[in-house]
């Protein structure tokens, strides 16, 4: 490789890594850390007297999340195989990318009771935010060597993690949680919004369209040819044996981390009784642990196999997940037994930021092993399903969860998360990685 074309290379590495920077701050700010909360309990009216004032908030949270998500299982099949057909990857990123701002943007104008006007926001960005990752994630077997992908994506995912620490420290300015200071928590959207616009501009100048070699036969059109390839993706599955078999890990595993994503620091401070403060160490610490991880992993995957790297995170997925559900039982030992301590708030933070080593891991051997096992031509269309297998599962995982905890408590509800993450282990025991990536590697179409 010239010297030239390595230091293009670069830059568009640059340009892919910085979009996880951008986009991270939706995900971070408005799923995750503060726009969840402020839904859930200034927006949704809250039930005072119950065993938890906030179930219906949670509930339609979860809702809106899942739509999200079902929206982009019914779209990114055929979105991916349109653009390995056609020179519009980048185009559609940049659609996307403005579909998301705009809406989140827009979460100014929400007042509290204004639900419906909240959730049709979230759900329009959401999407859009969802499709963005299937998009970008198309990318990346064009920017490196099939044994570098594991390292460019952890990469990424590290990346993005400060991006959303940055966008969280952004917000934080505008105070604290309470209906007493809600024109300034107003501002949550249009600063998430200006924030990710901003940061994805290295992407829009730097990320290059990928040569486009399939042609389509004349006469057809890119949506009846797109529906054509997905549905004959589908038929021959067999020939794809090991991808298919991964989808089908990654659906329990990504059913649990939606969970994770929604509703994390929502168990915190419902379960848990968190304080301002306390969420703000556990954001800072968790961010850190979970750029570790990714940067982490994704070397280690490179080395040691995708497949493995994938199983070690649900080993500590697991353990984690066992861990939290008995955090009160650690305190109360820890204070009467071994004379410490130790608070449930404490324990559970300490738990959590350990946890987080597995958050972008998870997802960053994911999307490399998809990469490992899919075809060249057909990278669009197979990320297309590893949306489909992820997002079809974060809805499952959300309405599991978000109908459970108004039937029992929040806290038993969560142990749902350990249960998939456990079933996704036991799937991937099946999975054949050399066999998967020679699969791939002979693919004619």
């Amino acid at each position: 490789m010239s010297q030239l074309s390595k230091s293009t290379q670069k830059k568009q590495i640059f340009g892919w890594c910085m979009f996880d920077f951008a986009n991270s701050s939706y995900t971070t700010v408005i799923i995750t850390v503060i726009f969840c909360n402020i839904f859930t309990k200034l927006i949704v009216p809250s039930e005072p007297g119950t065993e938890n004032p906030y179930s219906l908030g949670n509930l339609l949270w979860s809702i809106a999340q899942a739509v999200g998500y079902l929206l982009v299982v019914i779209s990114a099949p055929i979105i991916g195989a349109i653009t390995d057909f056609s020179p519009t990857k980048k185009k559609a990123l940049i659609l996307t990318s403005f579909m998301c701002i705009v809406p989140t943007a827009l979460l100014y104008f929400v007042e509290p009771g204004m639900v419906a006007l909240a959730m049709i926001l979230v759900i329009l960005s959401f999407f859009s935010f969802t499709s963005t990752e299937n998009i970008v994630s198309s990318f990346l077997p064009f920017l490196g060597d099939k044994n570098e992908l594991g390292k460019i994506s952890g990469y990424a995912w590290g990346i993005g993690y400060f991006g959303g620490l940055g966008s969280v420290a952004l917000v934080q300015t505008l105070g604290d949680i309470d209906i007493t200071n809600y024109e300034n928590l107003k501002w949550v959207g249009p600063y998430t919004a200006i924030f990710f616009l901003i940061a994805a501009i290295p992407t829009f100048l730097f990320l290059k369209e990928p040569e486009v070699k399939s042609v389509l036969p004349p006469g057809v059109t890119y949506i009846k040819h797109a529906t054509f390839v997905v549905i004959r993706t589908l038929k021959d599955a067999a020939k794809f044996k090991d991808l298919m078999i991964y989808l089908f890990s990654l659906f329990f595993a990504m059913a649990s981390h939606g969970i994770v994503i929604g509703f994390a620091f929502i168990y915190g401070e419902q379960e848990i009784g968190l304080s301002p403060s306390q969420v703000a160490f556990m954001f800072i610490f968790l961010q850190i642990s979970a750029a570790l991880g990714a940067f982490a992993f994704g070397v280690l995957q490179d080395s040691y196999g995708a497949k493995k790297t994938f199983n070690l995170t649900l080993y500590l997925w697991i353990f984690t997940c066992s861990l939290i559900y008995f955090v009160k039982d650690i305190s109360v030992i820890a204070i009467d037994n071994l004379g410490l301590n130790w608070t449930p708030q404490w324990i559970f933070i300490v738990i959590a930021v350990l946890a987080g080593l597995g958050i972008g891991s998870t997802q960053s051997a994911s999307r490399a092993i998809v990469g490992l096992f899919s075809p060249a031509t057909k990278t669009g269309e197979f990320y297309g399903l590893w949306g489909l297998s992820g997002k079809v599962a974060a809805a499952v995982g959300l309405l599991a969860l978000g109908g459970l905890q108004t039937i029992f408590t929040l806290r038993n509800s969560f142990l749902i998360v350990a249960l998939f993450y456990f079933l996704s282990l036991v799937v991937n025991f099946f999975v054949d990685e050399k066999r998967g990536i020679a699969q791939a590697n002979n693919h004619v179409d």
